[in-house]
């Protein structure tokens, strides 16, 4: 904060002799003996709001964009993306790919996807290398098949739709992958307990569970797509380990199961986020991986396209959660115009980037450099070790990439700036690190 650098090469160390530390000598400890979980990737929702902003931008603009986001040298390197299955709030209106009241699904088409999803996943998947894992949500069933007969305001899945909505999975998932786009996951419910103004369907951990293991489960393996990964809860950490238990439980819901997704909004009440739950499930449930499904800043405000905070809730919300157990990490949308949307019940929220698409141009916001400092040096396959900063102003995650290089992030969350050593092995390097700063270490 308060300087001009943003992902930039600022010093060489060199690791010297250092010994046992003195209580007056703040560290940042790096064991790459003990190793945690295998890191999958870094990404961003690929939503509706995101295709018709690109598609506004003129081509030079758009290429600019690619390589921001996908190119892992120019850029920052992502490696995961997701995105909705028919509309979200994020979509400028409501949509679904049946006619209403189709129960057989005769009518499925994805003729809306195709103006403007459909092209701009393919552009990123071109621009990530020729493919880049993609994980699916919906937000809400077609309104025939709900309780309150709406896409909007929760409402529930009819029981009488349970087979039929598990065949629009596979509708859609074949679908996609029909247009060149593998589908690499999919989770049950986006926010399965928040009744919104948009898109939205309340599932409890039971029904959910149910729907896995009775309907969605075995109707993914008999279509031939039980290697997609499914990921339950997709909500905040709050009640993150309630619905892990109920369904992980269960072994006959368990074993469709890859992970348990989780957003970062519980501190709507007014409260601190809740890191520890992800602990607990990661203890808890061993075998199941942990996948940071959205998270975002709002409501939207261009005033505050540069305030620091914006990128600092990034950083303290990927490592607490890398420390945690976290395999992989989404960001909502990539891309928003300069109003922080389209989103069609204006629920306009900040992205990393923003285009103003009355000129032109992109706004690169703070998140977008403070996400870097993790997608473009933790790489897929890299293995979590541990790292522990003997002071509470500086929080610390670390790395080893398959190449062999250690990765180490470090913020300094406090306003004074604070010199600390980093230390590995009895080996250690001095270092500077500025107010409110963060900094990534490549050894």
């Amino acid at each position: 904060m308060g300087t001009d650098l943003r992902l930039a090469l600022t010093d060489t160390l060199t690791l010297a002799r250092f010994g046992q530390p003195l209580e007056t000598q703040p560290c940042v400890f790096v064991d790459p003996a003990k190793k945690h979980q295998t890191f999958v990737g870094i990404g961003g929702a690929l939503t509706d709001a995101s295709a018709e902003t690109f598609a506004k931008l003129p081509r030079n603009k758009q290429e600019e964009f690619l390589k921001a986001y996908y190119d892992p040298k120019a850029g920052i390197g992502y490696t995961l993306a997701r995105t909705n299955i028919h509309s979200c709030d994020f979509s400028s209106g409501s949509y679904t790919y049946v006619q209403e009241g189709d129960k057989e699904l005769r009518s499925f088409s994805l003729d809306h996807d195709r103006q403007y999803r459909i092209p701009f996943i393919k552009r990123v998947q071109q621009a990530a290398g020729g493919k880049i894992p993609l994980f699916v949500s919906p937000w809400s069933p077609p309104a025939f098949m709900k309780d309150n007969n709406n896409m909007l305001q929760g409402g529930k899945l009819k029981k009488e739709y349970f087979q039929s909505w598990a065949n629009y999975f596979v509708k859609f998932i074949r679908g996609y992958e029909k247009e060149g786009i593998p589908v690499w996951g999919l989770t049950i419910q986006n926010e399965p307990m928040a009744k919104q103004t948009w898109e939205s369907c309340l599932f409890t951990a039971e029904e959910e569970r149910d729907f896995l293991k009775n309907y969605l489960g075995p109707t993914l393996q008999r279509s031939g797509l039980g290697s997609r990964k499914v990921i339950v809860w997709d909500h905040n950490r709050d009640l993150l380990y309630q619905r892990a238990s109920t369904i992980l439980n269960d072994p006959a819901a368990s074993k469709y199961v890859w992970g348990v997704g989780f957003h970062w909004y519980e501190d709507w009440s007014g409260g601190e986020q809740v890191f520890d739950n992800v602990r607990r499930v990661r203890e808890d449930f061993s075998g199941k991986n942990l996948i940071f499904t959205e998270g975002c800043n709002g409501p939207f405000n261009m005033d505050s396209v540069r305030n620091w905070a914006l990128g600092e809730r990034y950083g303290r919300s990927m490592i607490n959660d890398f420390n945690n157990g976290t395999v992989a990490w989404t960001d909502w949308n990539v891309l928003l115009d300069e109003t922080g949307g389209p989103n069609h019940v204006k629920n306009f929220c900040f992205a990393p980037i923003h285009a103003d698409t009355r000129n032109g141009s992109l706004i690169y916001t703070n998140a977008y450099h403070y996400i870097g400092h993790f997608s473009k040096f933790i790489r897929p396959g890299a293995t979590h070790i541990s790292s522990s900063p003997s002071r509470s102003p500086l929080l610390s995650t670390a790395f080893r990439n398959r190449d062999g290089k250690i990765v180490v992030v470090v913020m300094n969350t406090g306003n004074k700036e604070l010199p600390f050593h980093l230390w590995i092995a009895g080996n250690a390097a001095p270092v500077q690190s500025k107010p409110r700063s963060i900094m990534t270490f490549v050894l």
